[in-house]
């Protein structure tokens, strides 16, 4: 349930001011944007720019140095418990373990959030067919592609049927049948649950295809917030996604792709970048 008093109108997610220090280096500087509930947002920009932080501190799992940010009403810094009951989150690390089958890394999720018992296999058997991994349960996830993984952790993330779901480079290191695979998935957890969703990526052809809002982020502050098509179009009628972002930030993105083990070594470089 959401905060009693809070309208389902209001925006899901409030940022006021977000910032983030370590040390003398400012990771993310007043950070400050609204995510209307059942909408894809995206944040943009290359590693180290910080979105991963960003996310890390919209998710509880770091205390911003100043500003402040509601989740579904809560606040993540006084209310980090109830945000978490509202959250989902997919890290860029790898979060399956290899050595075991898709369904016994749901049922370890499944007891960390602490599913009844009695809801864990229908939970587990509906996560498992929504990301079209059925047919997958009792094989191991180190035999799995890189598309396949990143749906499981989707899975994971979905099993408590959070209405916020945060999602950090989703499809980094996937080829591309692959990540229109995760896309599709995206759009009917959006489409069937009401899912609001936060995801990071410096894939501009994902966010065009995705993201109902995008921002771009460039050393960690906010320089430009949007729908896509508004913004490709200030740019002229021919603009895509990257000329945008060169235009606020001086610099390009690039992509990547891999399978499992490439996956796992990515998603870790991405991490100590960020």
């Amino acid at each position: 349930m959401d905060k009693p008093g809070v309208s389902q109108t209001a925006p899901i997610v409030e940022v006021q001011s977000l910032t983030r220090r370590f040390g003398g280096i400012t990771a993310v500087d007043r950070l400050s944007f609204d995510v209307a509930r059942g909408a894809i947002f995206g944040l943009l920009g290359t590693n180290g720019a910080g979105k991963s932080t960003t996310i890390k501190m919209l998710t509880t799992l770091l205390p911003p140095t100043s500003g402040s940010a509601r989740i579904a009403g809560f606040d993540i810094a006084d209310e980090p418990q109830e945000v978490r009951r509202h959250i989902g989150y997919v890290a860029q690390m790898l979060s399956a373990d290899g050595e075991l089958t898709g369904y016994e890394n749901l049922l370890i999720s499944a007891k960390l959030y602490g599913i009844p018992k009695s809801l864990r296999s229908e939970r587990i058997a509906g996560a498992l067919e929504f990301m079209e991994l059925g047919d997958q349960a009792d094989r191991l996830v180190g035999q799995y592609s890189g598309g396949m993984i990143r749906r499981l952790e989707i899975a994971q993330a979905m099993l408590h049927h959070p209405e916020m779901l945060f999602l950090d480079e989703p499809t980094v290191g996937l080829d591309p049948a692959a990540k229109m695979a995760v896309w599709e998935r995206i759009r009917v957890l959006r489409q069937e649950y009401g899912t609001t969703v936060l995801m990071t990526t410096h894939d501009m052809n994902e966010a065009d295809q995705l993201c109902d809002f995008v921002a771009f982020m460039h050393m960690g502050r906010l320089v430009a917030m949007g729908r896509p098509a508004e913004l490709k179009r200030q740019l002229g009628p021919d603009a895509d996604l990257d000329e945008v972002f060169i235009h606020y930030t001086g610099t390009s993105i690039a992509s990547e792709r891999g399978d499992y083990q490439d996956v796992r070594r990515t998603r870790r470089t991405a991490q100590r970048l960020e």
